[in-house]
């Protein structure tokens, strides 16, 4: 008997939300280490709060890749496919990774000659403007690197596990335009050809697709689907600024 598995199937979006979750109390975690950082001691204490904030995404990146086997064994099982296998658990991403996307994110709260013309208009921003966006690009920042770790393992175990055929993308009702146009094209990710695209601030989930299983798209997901398709897809180009305004005009998400 085949059964039928789907980027909107309960397990996943149990999967997804749990990953969500996770990313969010990191979040809390890392707001409460803004106290590290003292607008008059910026070059002592910005890179103390960088290794403090690499220590959390190395806890909550093990929480993510201890979740994301969790759920790939009860998918396993219930496919209930033959043989045995040990979900692989993945290295944290390295120490280099992690700090040039903090550093990255707070590029902008050093001062800047404001006669300089490759000075930024937000780099001339009171201190505190650029502490508070600072803290948000790195809250994204983070949540995509202990995201991926979860990711990362239902990617790898799909590409060693004999009884996985593939895996999808399972994007949430509120996701960006790019990663719901992904979402449609369904398990057409083989183990071997593709990586996961995400960006800061991405939830979307990995589903694995073993053999003996169909898989079918969401109702949602078949709706971005014929949107895509009857408003995008023959505009050659221009079709994800055509794709996010086809979702906004339809209800699938606000006009940007």
């Amino acid at each position: 008997m085949v059964r039928q598995v789907s980027d909107g199937g309960a397990s996943a979006d149990r999967n997804r939300r749990a990953q969500q979750g996770l990313t969010r109390l990191m979040v809390r975690d890392m707001r409460g280490l803004r106290r590290l950082i003292t607008p008059s001691r910026l070059q002592a204490t910005v890179p103390a709060w960088i290794e403090a904030v690499r220590a959390l995404v190395d806890v909550y990146g093990s929480a993510s890749v201890s979740l994301a086997a969790d759920y790939y064994e009860a998918e396993r099982v219930a496919a209930q496919v033959t043989g045995r296998f040990t979900v692989p658990l993945l290295n944290p991403p390295p120490e280099e990774q992690v700090d040039n996307g903090l550093r990255w994110a707070t590029k902008d709260v050093w001062e800047r000659n404001p006669d300089d013309p490759a000075t930024t208009a937000a780099q001339l921003e009171p201190l505190e403007v650029r502490l508070e966006q600072a803290e948000k690009k790195a809250e994204a920042v983070a949540q995509k690197l202990v995201a991926d770790q979860g990711r990362g393992v239902v990617r790898e175990a799909v590409r060693q596990d004999r009884q996985a055929v593939a895996w999808a993308r399972a994007a949430a009702l509120g996701a960006c335009a790019f990663c719901k146009l992904l979402a449609t094209r369904g398990a057409v990710y083989k183990q071997d050809t593709a990586d996961f695209r995400s960006h800061d601030g991405c939830h979307c989930g990995v589903v694995p697709v073993f053999r003996g299983q169909r898989f079918e798209l969401s109702d949602h997901a078949r709706e971005w689907e014929r949107l895509y398709r009857e408003f995008a897809a023959p505009h050659s180009g221009d079709q994800l600024r055509r794709f996010r305004r086809a979702l906004a005009d339809h209800g699938h998400m606000p006009v940007l």
